[in-house]
């Protein structure tokens, strides 16, 4: 399989596609939703456009690749945007054109359930953009946070290397949306951590893939976008982050020993481990809570390492997934992680 490729940038002033592959959450939730339609024009510059069942909640799968047909085809619109995750974009990929889509391909930004979409686009040879939902990064409460705004910005304009680097300040507490109020206080952080390396003793370089480690246990399940042979990932770098469902360490390393299992841990000679959202409206973890959740899944992360990728670099607390702020990652772009150094630069 041919490397993906990276499609060309829009500009400011252009039409962008915003869709809801995964949930229609901005039907249940305007404001942030809104909000963030809103900064798309005021701080980016863009002119986003919805489709049919970009507000629709329980879209079926095929209206929502429609949408996504309609995204790629429209020659006026020159990046397409997810509203938010979800839980059951595996659903749509079925429907989904890959013809279509390959001959006209785009930038396309999400993350969380949106990694279903982010493994077809490089299987079909397209390189994608692992972050940056309406509803979430654009639709901070109060303002985004300047670091997510620099990384999208950069991913959205300019191509060539960015330089990822370990964030001051972070959170992962959120509030109400339905309650007005979230909305006149900027979110509670605390201070960063850096990041952690595990045998950096190399520099790796190369494409990168993975995304939500929730979502890629259900591909795995599925058999869908993953690779029958894993050869083709052989140099590449692995990034993995968990969502909100704060999967146990168990459940953690489960799914990394069934990767390992299949070849796939092997094949990646550096991982970028996202740092670990510790905190739900279900599990409202205090900070020693949050800490024990965060070591917990360190430890599985490093025992499946151990087992299947001794070898293996990996840098752990990297703000690419559902924490804030959030670092854009290209999926299937290049990747280069320096141990000695302690750099991560990825190409845009």
């Amino acid at each position: 399989m041919a490397a993906p490729v990276y499609p060309p940038k829009p500009s400011p002033g252009d039409r962008v596609a915003v869709v809801s592959p995964a949930s229609g959450l901005p039907g249940l939730f305007p404001r942030p939703f809104d909000l963030g339609l809103a900064r798309l024009r005021e701080e980016f510059g863009l002119e986003p456009v919805e489709y049919p069942s970009t507000r629709t909640m329980n879209a079926t799968p095929r209206q929502r690749a429609d949408d996504l047909h309609a995204a790629f085809a429209d020659p006026d619109v020159k990046a397409v945007f997810a509203s938010i995750g979800g839980d059951d974009q595996i659903t749509v990929l079925p429907f989904l054109d890959r013809e279509l889509i390959r001959a006209h391909a785009k930038p396309f930004f999400g993350y969380s359930d949106n990694t279903n979409l982010l493994a077809y686009l490089y299987n079909t040879g397209i390189v994608g953009y692992h972050g940056g939902s309406v509803m979430v990064q654009l639709g901070r409460p109060v303002a985004m946070d300047a670091r997510t705004v620099d990384s999208l910005r950069a991913a959205l304009f300019t191509p060539g290397p960015y330089e990822l680097r370990p964030v001051d300040r972070w959170s992962d507490v959120e509030s109400d949306w339905a309650d007005p109020r979230t909305f006149t206080r900027a979110p509670e952080t605390r201070p960063g951590t850096g990041w952690s390396w595990l045998n950096a003793d190399r520099v790796v370089e190369g494409r990168s893939w993975g995304g939500c480690l929730e979502i890629l246990a259900w591909l795995l399940m599925a058999d869908r976008e993953i690779a029958a042979d894993p050869s083709v990932y052989d140099g590449g770098v692995l990034f993995l982050e968990t969502s909100e469902g704060l999967p146990s360490a168990t459940e953690v390393f489960q799914v990394l020993r069934c990767m390992g299992e299949r070849g796939l841990l092997r094949r990646f000679p550096a991982l970028l481990m996202g740092r670990a959202k510790t905190w739900s409206f279900e599990r409202p973890n205090g900070p020693q809570a949050s800490a024990q959740y965060a070591a917990d899944q360190r430890a599985a992360v490093e025992s499946a390492l151990k087992t299947y990728a001794p070898d293996t670099m990996a840098v752990f607390d990297v703000d690419l997934g559902h924490t804030n702020p959030q670092l854009v990652v290209p999926y299937g772009g290049l990747v280069r992680v320096d141990g000695p150094a302690r750099r991560i630069v990825v190409t845009y």
